[in-house]
């Protein structure tokens, strides 16, 4: 009989964990047999139980409340987020919301920071497609990301730029993963990614896919310190 190798158990951390990728990112990672540690501020928040599931405490902003939960951790995954926004299919009823904020660049300099001395490397990071205007994109959608997209979500746009300023210049093993408008679909492992590139008539992914991509790609050197502009 052929011997068949598993695949390796990784201990993943998951901030922003009730959000709409981060909880996803969790449930793929469960049914794959990893072990994942979600760190929210009110635990309460997710309705999830596993044996593999550790729920704690903890907010990006103050690093000393999740600090202690990176030890041993195999790879981190940022998928916070500001609620409302362009990017998500549930803009109706008054989401759209464009508030200054410094959640992605101070919150991730803050866990970039407690990776580092707790030595842990390998980490994504969510950010958004239109931060750059694709070329290959159809003429129309340019100019809407251009002159609709980015004005109306300017605060979050600048904020997410600063990100991704400040995790290039890090020394982590990380990975940038550039979705284009977000939906609530299921998950179908049927997608397109560019590596460091534009993918073109890149217009929409499932919160599932997304994660579908990130923990199948945990250790895929071809992807370290890159990013990933992916959709269907």
């Amino acid at each position: 009989m052929e011997f068949q190798q598993k695949s390796p158990v990784y201990r993943l951390l998951v901030i922003g964990a009730n959000g709409g990728i981060g909880r996803q990112c969790i449930e793929i990672a469960l049914k794959a047999g990893h072990k994942v540690t979600a760190v929210l501020r009110n635990p309460a928040n997710l309705t999830l139980a596993h044996h593999n599931l550790k729920v704690v405490q903890g907010d990006i902003m103050h690093p000393e409340t999740f600090e202690k939960y990176l030890a041993n951790t195999n790879a981190v995954i940022s998928a916070i987020g500001v609620k409302g926004g362009l990017l998500s299919d549930k803009v109706k009823g008054g989401l759209l919301s464009d508030k200054s904020t410094t959640l992605y660049s101070q919150g991730n300099a803050n866990l970039l920071a407690a990776m580092s001395k707790m030595g842990v490397s390998r980490v994504f990071f969510i950010s958004a497609s239109a931060i750059e205007i694709s070329p290959v994109l159809p003429f129309f959608i340019r100019l809407v990301a251009k002159y609709i997209v980015q004005n109306l979500l300017r605060n979050m746009y600048d904020d997410l730029r600063e990100m991704e300023k400040l995790v290039k210049e890090s020394g982590s093993t990380w990975t940038i993963v550039r979705p284009p408008q977000l939906n609530d679909k299921p998950v179908t492992g049927n997608y397109r990614f560019a590596i460091n590139n534009f993918l073109k008539n890149c217009l929409s992914i499932s919160r599932a896919d997304v994660a579908h991509f990130i923990i199948n790609n945990i250790s895929n050197e071809e992807i370290y310190k890159t990013t990933i502009e992916i959709g269907y």
